[in-house]
């Protein structure tokens, strides 16, 4: 695997939080135990690591399944959980936080740094007139949705330097009526190019889940199409991800120049040698059935793992004996 790339942690505590027991970036107290895990990786072999930045914002399930207020982009009078509308001090300190952490990234060792702008978490919340409904400096227009996007990459870029990548894995497109639009989106990209964003992973933004892939389907890349969109409106790396499950798949969306790296997460939970299956030529597709049961159990607070692959290691356990 040339990149690893962290699941998300948080940045602000625990406003900032979307599930239990995820891990964060949010005190200079957790750096040591990350350099730990970035040793790891380094000492392993020859991939490079990136950590993945999120606030949770609205989306906060750490906090609704408390019972607790989330922090909202503004206020939603049709929304059943409680909330409050970020003033400009939160939301410069949600800036702040966010240059804060990307500078503890750098620090603990990794190679990268990885916003994690999509799946209806901050950044989309912020671009979607779905969640921004605010008439200040902050809402309105598409210029002024981003600006929170912008101000967060200008504020990384001014803490980890020049030469530290920033990347991000951006929804390009809201699936729900009314939402950010693939054209909004792709200016968007032009501009955080701009603004010093390095390599952009394409991804769902709100709405995004009707299009998952079902369990048992193969090879169902959904953000295909507009990641070639996007690889022709920027000048920097663009990836794909989701739905990724054959060889075959991979080398066909790099062959025909529609991103330059492939992006595949679950498939690695259930097979994490599978890069090196296929290097070795056995190329079936990955064992990865999609049943989201994975997903399920870090939802709940539970470690990562194949729950399909953990019951197989039972049944031949107990076959043998």
């Amino acid at each position: 695997i040339g990149l690893i790339v962290t699941g998300y942690a948080y940045v602000s505590h625990p406003l900032g939080q979307a599930n239990t027991g995820q891990y964060g970036i949010y005190g200079d107290k957790l750096i040591p135990g990350w350099k730990r895990i970035v040793k790891m990786v380094h000492d392993s072999g020859e991939s490079k690591i990136a950590m993945q930045i999120v606030h949770a914002g609205f989306n906060s399930g750490y906090l609704i399944n408390q019972g607790k207020s989330v922090l909202a982009v503004s206020k939603l009078p049709e929304a059943k959980r409680a909330h409050r509308e970020m003033t400009d001090d939160d939301i410069e300190e949600i800036i702040d936080n966010f240059g804060k952490a990307a500078k503890r990234v750098r620090e603990a060792g990794f190679d990268a740094v990885q916003l994690h702008g999509a799946h209806g978490y901050i950044f989309s919340q912020f671009a979607s007139p779905l969640f921004n409904h605010r008439t200040d400096r902050w809402g309105g227009s598409p210029e002024n949705r981003r600006r929170f996007l912008m101000e967060v990459i200008r504020k990384i870029r001014k803490a980890v330097g020049d030469d530290f990548p920033v990347l991000i894995k951006f929804g390009v497109k809201d699936d729900r009526k009314g939402g950010v639009s693939l054209r909004e989106g792709i200016k968007t990209c032009q501009q955080m190019v701009l603004a010093g964003i390095d390599g952009i992973e394409v991804s769902g933004g709100v709405g995004s889940s009707p299009l998952s892939i079902k369990e048992g389907e193969i090879d169902k890349p959904a953000f295909r199409e507009r990641a070639a969109k996007v690889k022709k409106a920027v000048n920097v790396p663009v990836a794909v991800v989701h739905g990724i499950r054959s060889l075959e798949m991979a080398e066909d969306i790099i062959d025909s120049g529609d991103a330059d790296m492939v992006s595949m997460c679950r498939p690695f939970i259930r097979e994490p040698h599978l890069i090196l299956r296929w290097q070795r030529g056995d190329t079936r597709p990955a064992a990865c059935t999609s049943c989201e049961k994975c997903s399920r159990l870090v939802a709940r607070g539970k470690p990562l793992e194949c729950v399909e692959e953990r019951r197989l290691r039972s049944h031949n356990l107990d076959s043998r004996t």
